[in-house]
């Protein structure tokens, strides 16, 4: 199954206002970069996001947020969320803003 649309659009709305975000197509999904560097993306239903090192436990300690897991090794500094924990726009904004926080610390690339 491809990303979902609906998902994808509201993450791009929330990162219009950004120059530096581009897109590209990403384990059978759409990935947003900022300054070249993967900020996250949605997968299916599923969005993935980079919350970095620090934030990584705290991440998956919220609701419907799990481990990114695409090989059998979970990404150290990525989760994934399921639908029910980025439904209302809030949440998805506290989401971004979090990937955000961590993207915007690294150096372009």
């Amino acid at each position: 199954m491809a990303a979902d649309e609906l998902t994808a659009q509201r993450v791009r709305a929330l990162l219009a206002s950004r120059p530096d975000v581009t897109e590209r197509r990403m384990f059978g999904g759409v990935a947003f970069m900022v300054a070249g560097n993967m900020l996250g993306g949605v997968n299916k239903d599923h969005l993935m996001l980079r919350v970095g090192p620090d934030q990584h436990a705290e991440a998956l300690r919220q609701p419907h947020a799990g481990p990114m897991d695409f090989t059998g090794r979970p990404m150290r500094g990525y989760v994934t969320v399921r639908p029910e924990g980025y439904a209302a726009d809030a949440d998805l904004e506290r989401w971004v803003e979090t990937a955000l926080a961590f993207v915007t610390t690294l150096p372009p690339r």
